[in-house]
């Protein structure tokens, strides 16, 4: 096939997407010391990366990280509403191959993905598995060219594991997204800050004695729930997993059902990662002026068609905030169209929190590239590689920290001593 040269909505957009990537860049200093070493080894040079993620400025000190191995990229968007715009043409206009703008349709996006497969990558960079589940099943043709990839994110990790298991997965893939140095920073205090920003943004409301209901307590849903309560909302907490209903409970948070939650709700977010959470069953019961957002992946946790069908009209108050009027006389409102709130309606995770997260992704990509006997499968990020993160935030923190006497490392490796 042939590529089309890159298309984002504004290439003279350009300078104001530098102006936000070098200050993304500053806060950034682990990947700023990768890209320094990648710079002087050119650890990726004649590798062809292709690239799903959400185009932002984090993801662009990303994509220089890689060039500055000696990558060739190409990138698309991992969501029709993520995309920075500004960013994009600033990348174009540096020569990566950008298919990206904010607003896409369904069928629009996939030509994105397609024209990234059609860059025939060597390693592929995902973020919610559509491209590998994309040339896994209408462009098989890529698969020989491939040579592993990495995952972002849970759901993608999810899907990729199901793949795995199904035995329908050709090529390895490292879950960046499982590194200790990912998700106890990104989902957690990244999820948590930018959905309250997107919700913020969205509709300039009080956060402080709102009724906040989160669907779901993984590692986003904690996060979330942390920020909520800092703000002063009264925080209740829905799962079908017994052990994180408990593990909430114990961090002081309300668990009930979400058919009880939502009678009182006043802001609701889901962060499951699984389809149709609340549902029509749950709208009906909801307050009028009830505020409905999501901060998993793909925008299936909350059922739009249920939402539309149970009503009997809709208008856009603000940017990412519709007024959906209930055959019942209630009033919903849906923020950034069920999708991403802290991408669609803000600028998605802190720049601090990307450094860590982009910074296994780099590294991950060296591994890829110098490692060639990899069986099809979902590996775990090298531990090496989880600490090598760790210890270089630290280092950019200019904190030190304590290392083990040769006694303690002699004691904590062996089994023979006992109590004396």
């Amino acid at each position: 096939m042939q590529m089309a040269r890159s298309r984002v909505r504004e290439p003279s957009l350009a300078p104001q997407g530098n102006l936000l990537v070098e200050w993304a860049s500053e806060h950034m200093p682990v990947l700023k010391q990768i890209e320094e070493r990648f710079h002087r080894e050119k650890p990726l040079a004649d590798t062809k990366i292709g690239a799903c993620l959400h185009v932002t400025k984090e993801t662009s000190v990303l994509v220089e990280t890689l060039k500055a191995g000696g990558a060739e990229v190409a990138l698309c968007g991992s969501n029709p509403l993520s995309t920075q715009d500004t960013v994009a043409a600033a990348l174009a206009e540096k020569g990566v191959l950008v298919y990206a703008w904010r607003g896409e349709t369904t069928e629009e996006y996939y030509w994105c993905v397609n024209q990234v497969l059609d860059h025939r990558p060597i390693i592929t960079l995902d973020d919610g598995a559509d491209l590998v589940s994309t040339a896994h099943t209408k462009r098989k043709d890529v698969l020989g060219h491939i040579r592993g990839g990495t995952e972002e994110t849970t759901t993608g990790v999810v899907r990729l594991r199901a793949m795995e298991k199904a035995g329908a997965l050709k090529y390895p893939i490292i879950a960046v997204n499982d590194a200790y140095t990912k998700y106890l920073f990104d989902n957690r205090y990244g999820t948590g800050q930018s959905t309250i920003d997107g919700i913020l943004r969205s509709t300039n409301i009080l956060i402080a004695g709102k009724r906040f209901v989160i669907c779901g307590y993984g590692w986003c849903g904690k996060g979330l729930a942390l920020r909520a309560r800092g703000l002063g909302a009264s925080v209740t907490v829905t799962e079908v997993n017994a052990t994180r209903a408990l593990e909430a409970i114990m961090d002081g948070f309300n668990a009930t059902t979400l058919s009880e939650a939502c009678k009182t709700g006043d802001i609701f977010v889901t962060t499951t990662g699984n389809l149709n959470v609340i549902r029509k069953e749950h709208m009906r019961n909801m307050k009028s002026g009830a505020i409905l957002a999501n901060s998993g992946h793909f925008n299936l946790e909350i059922s739009i068609s249920d939402l539309e069908n149970i009503s009997s009209s809709k208008r856009t108050i603000r940017p990412n905030l519709e007024e959906y009027i209930l055959r019942n006389g209630k009033r919903l409102y849906l923020l950034s169209e069920g999708r991403l709130v802290n991408l669609a309606a803000a600028e998605g995770h802190p720049s601090e929190v990307m450094d860590m997260s982009f910074a296994n992704q780099a590294l991950c990509v060296e591994y890829l590239a110098k490692k060639r006997e990899m069986e099809p499968a979902v590996y775990n990020v090298p531990k090496e590689i989880d600490d090598l993160v760790a210890n270089l935030k630290l280092k950019a923190m200019n904190i030190r920290i304590d290392k083990p006497t040769d006694e303690q490392e002699k004691y904590i490796t062996s089994w023979k001593s006992g109590t004396v």
